[in-house]
């Protein structure tokens, strides 16, 4: 099935401020990565993994967010190039000292997500075209229920992460498509709230669940309009460093650890 993403929208929205998420999302996760595997209890950076590192995964979820409601015609295409990034990134990801012995990596998150937010989006137009009887949508739902389920407990940020897209999709949808009509300016703000909350509930320390809220509620102002305001960045990110960059700065981090022999051998 082939999906136009401006199939159900007004306008194909300006996505100028994807290239500034870019910059934003591989700095503060490469910092993030450094102060988490490589820094020191000497060097008291603790406090980057609580603030500045909480801003990259939700950035890069709502960004994946955008591109697969708007910018592709293919969310599934786009979901399986991911993949192919995490396998690339897996072998040294395995070797980030953590209490998992096995983990698949945020872009194995991400795809998932972006697969159940494609799910989501197609059930309305699949209702309305008679495509789908009750039985067969139940059937769906418990498959992808139980697919979250157990997926939940292998992937990084586990079932908080795995909604994270989708519920992105569903609240950049309402707000995308909302009017000036008191009710729909309502369902755009009860369709933002299951992210809000999921948002709410990840990570541990009250400054983590802040920041990755804020950052959050950034993304949702941006689909809500502020997405106008921005212009694309003066350096553009090379297209294969932006697709290279998550496994190969997990290859130089898991060198050093294996140098200084810090690194998780099973």
């Amino acid at each position: 099935m082939t999906y136009v993403a401006s199939a159900s929208y007004h306008e194909r929205p300006s996505s100028h401020w994807t290239g500034w998420g870019q910059w934003i999302a591989l700095v503060t996760m490469t910092l993030d990565h450094l102060a988490r595997y490589l820094a020191t209890d000497a060097w008291h950076l603790g406090w980057v993994d609580s603030s500045v590192g909480r801003i990259a995964f939700p950035l890069f979820a709502g960004m994946v967010a955008w591109h697969g409601l708007f910018n592709t015609r293919d969310p599934l295409r786009y979901a399986r190039r991911a993949m192919i990034i995490g396998l690339l990134a897996q072998l040294p990801y395995q070797l980030m000292p953590r209490e998992a012995l096995f983990q698949l990596n945020i872009c194995f998150t991400l795809a998932l997500g972006l697969m159940a937010g494609h799910w989501l989006e197609q059930l309305t137009r699949r209702q309305e075209a008679g495509e789908l009887g009750h039985v067969r949508l139940a059937l769906e739902t418990l498959g992808v229920a139980t697919g979250w389920y157990f997926a939940g407990f292998w992937v990084e940020y586990g079932h908080h992460g795995l909604l994270l897209v989708p519920f992105f999709m569903l609240g950049m949808g309402q707000l995308h498509r909302t009017d000036d009509a008191l009710l729909s300016r309502l369902l755009a703000v009860v369709g933002c709230l299951p992210l809000l909350l999921v948002a709410g509930m990840m990570n541990s320390s009250d400054m983590a669940k802040s920041v990755t809220v804020a950052t959050v509620l950034a993304v949702l102002l941006l689909a809500a309009g502020a997405h106008r305001l921005c212009r694309a960045p003066g350096i553009v990110m090379p297209r294969r460093m932006w697709l290279a960059w998550y496994p190969a700065h997990f290859a130089v981090i898991a060198a050093i650890l294996l140098w200084t022999g810090n690194a998780q051998i099973m």
